[in-house]
């Protein structure tokens, strides 16, 4: 018989008995963090900030994992408060605005994932940001395909063809009118007494302003809000207010998302993105504003040994590749691969289970590069998502992985005769988080502005996205075959954004009692993040709190293999050279890059404490977000999991 899955639920109880009862403290406290994250690099658009080792944290009845401590903190107070998962999730997006502007706010679009514990349903809702219906498919690598075939200025990135249709407050408006249970008006009083008041600029958000520091100053309002006189960044520390955001967020509070796709503030950002001030000009129009709408969908959901995974399906990639992901390491025994040792911080890998993961992600990225696009516009092979994820079909991927080997680059599947090229632009800068309320409802959201401030355009008190870069800057491939993510108008470009929800599994393969919910920030890498932590999970019996911490590491469809070298098990040094990992992998063929990773993790998972319903949470060590709850108990994340049952 092959392995069944580790119980990370045993892992989670154990850990939370031997909390000492010393350790327990009021409403909506956090744990302590314990290192510093020290010295910065550029892991991409969104800078890494090191890595701070931090303890597993259970809690009673509600639990928030934001990616800021003040949005954690905002999120838990509505909950203490009754708030539902949404309403929580609210609050935390209007603070993220103010304190995270560089990897998310009301600017730019996400995707959220909610299941509710009374009816045992799980909806999806797509806030991704759409394409002007002015858009030409040459639009962000020419400035006219006609007459001046020379980049967008000052480049794609910055100039207004980056910006995308917001959507995030239309996502979250719906979620709200199906599941919150606050006034929408009161879940802004945080952030806007926060915007008023000001708030501490903190050691990620100073060291992102300096790194974007002659970017942001091409705009007047981002160079006066976050630079100083000298053209230097506002350091940590820096008492930051923000009349200008508190302002546009008491309108939208008391107004509804009417009031910023309507009215004053649409026609301000109109204005701003097709400012021609040495810049291209967005094609941008106040109807896009007025027309766009959220999407509810039903989620994708695939078995994955004992346990059934739910996530976004299109424009998301994430939901497809996770599944895919997952389906085809079904087929190997990851449970006997798992890290040796486990320590506080998750641990090392072991080079066969990192290679077999790195391989699967390879194959599974090849089809969702292929194939994976806005489906209102291309379709998948099939209709659904069931033939990329068919088990029948997994297992011949599995086949094609050759436990000695790397395969380098992988070629998608066959589907027929369908006619696609290959494209894989992607996000970079996001941001994450995941929420239960008292009653066991939950929320897992990721957000973004795309990369790092997004296309720097400030108005009003928030950035402007860059989103439309996330779709192919070519419409067609050297073949002349189009590609499916090609830039078309009203589209959604595809995301590699991937909120995960999981179940136990039915006997009868149903989805059964719910188990976890996860998700990360970081870019490109969302997916690895996201498939390292729920293997970390359900494979290799984690706490939430190890597995968020767990070396980061895995692959695109491409021959470079990453691990993440601000881990404290992984030997950095002469680029990994001394790291028996790296070297491992490189002598399976692997082109290992160790570099430093912006991940941003976050984890809730069921559990009991005194044989009462709990909650178990971990959070990133890469980013500055905490976990908080009703009751909290802190204890150390160092214990083993048990063996595998048979």
């Amino acid at each position: 018989m092959k392995p069944r899955a580790l119980s990370a639920l045993v892992v989670a109880t154990l850990v939370v008995a031997a909390a000492p009862a010393e350790a327990r403290t009021r409403a909506c406290s956090g744990p302590a963090v314990r290192g510093s994250a020290t010295g910065v690099d550029i892991g991409g658009p969104e800078i890494a900030t090191g890595f701070a080792s931090k303890d597993v944290v259970a809690t009673r009845t509600v639990m928030a994992v934001a990616s800021n401590p003040l949005a954690s903190r905002a999120a838990c107070d509505v909950l203490v408060a009754g708030g539902s998962a949404v309403d929580a999730a609210v609050a935390a997006l209007a603070v993220l605005s103010l304190v995270e502007p560089q990897a998310t706010g009301i600017g730019g679009g996400g995707y959220l994932v909610h299941f509710d514990a009374k009816t045992g349903i799980v909806d999806t809702y797509d806030g991704r940001e759409t394409a002007p219906a002015a858009s030409g498919p040459d639009d962000l690598r020419y400035v006219d395909a006609a007459t001046d075939r020379t980049l967008p200025r000052p480049n794609p990135r910055a100039s207004g063809r980056s910006i995308g249709v917001p959507g995030v407050l239309r996502m979250l408006e719906a979620a709200h009118a199906a599941h919150g249970r606050h006034a929408w008006l009161t879940l802004f009083a945080p952030a806007i007494r926060l915007a008023r008041g000001g708030f501490p600029i903190s050691p990620r958000m100073a060291a992102s302003i300096d790194h974007e520091r002659v970017a942001l100053a091409r705009d007047d309002d981002a160079r006066a809000y976050f630079l100083r006189p000298d053209g230097s960044g506002k350091p940590a520390g820096t008492l930051l207010k923000n009349d200008a955001l508190a302002t546009t967020l008491d309108a939208i509070a008391r107004g509804g998302p009417d009031a910023f796709y309507r009215g004053p503030i649409a026609r301000d950002l109109v204005a701003k993105a097709r400012d021609a001030n040495g810049i291209t000009p967005s094609k941008l129009a106040l109807d896009d504003l007025a027309a766009y709408r959220a999407r509810r969908a039903d989620p994708v959901c695939a078995p994955y040994r004992d346990f059934v995974v739910c996530g976004m399906g299109p424009s998301s990639s994430g939901g497809i590749t996770v599944a895919a992901t997952l389906g085809i390491l079904s087929n190997f025994d990851l449970a006997s691969r798992r890290p040796t040792p486990i320590d506080r911080d998750g641990g090392r890998p072991q080079l066969a289970g990192a290679h077999l993961i790195a391989e699967a992600e390879r194959l599974a990225y090849a089809d969702r590069d292929k194939y994976v696009a806005d489906t209102a516009f291309v379709a998948l092979p099939g209709g659904n998502a069931d033939a990329l994820l068919d088990p029948a079909y997994l297992r011949r991927r599995a086949g094609l992985i050759d436990p000695t080997r790397s395969m380098g680059r992988a070629q998608a599947g066959e589907f027929g005769r369908v006619a696609l090229g290959v494209g894989d632009n992607e996000e970079h800068g996001t941001s994450n988080l995941v929420v239960v309320d008292r009653d066991g409802n939950v929320v897992a959201m990721t957000t973004t502005v795309e990369a790092a401030f997004g296309s720097f355009h400030m108005v009003d008190g928030f950035l402007l996205n860059n989103q439309l870069t996330d779709f192919s800057f070519t419409p067609v491939d050297a073949n002349g075959a189009p590609i499916a993510n090609r830039l078309q108008a009203n589209k959604r470009p595809r995301s590699s954004m991937a909120p995960t929800l999981v179940f136990r599994r039915n006997a009868d393969g149903s989805r059964g009692d719910f188990v976890l919910a996860t998700g990360s920030a970081g870019g490109p890498l969302i997916i690895l993040d996201v498939v390292k932590t729920l293997v970390g999970l359900l494979d290799w019996g984690l706490d939430p709190q190890q597995a968020a911490s767990l070396v980061d590491f895995g692959a695109l469809n491409l021959p470079t293999t990453f691990i993440g070298g601000e881990h404290p098990d992984v030997d950095a040094t002469n680029d990994g050279a001394n790291d028996p990992l790296v070297r491992g992998l490189r002598g399976l063929g692997h082109t290992v890059v160790v570099t430093r990773f912006a991940s941003g993790v976050a984890v809730l998972m069921r559990t009991t404490i005194d044989g009462k319903p709990a909650w178990l949470g971990g959070a990133d060590p890469r980013r500055e977000g905490v976990v908080m709850g009703d009751v909290v108990e802190r204890a150390s994340s160092t214990l083993s999991p048990p063996r595998p049952s048979r």
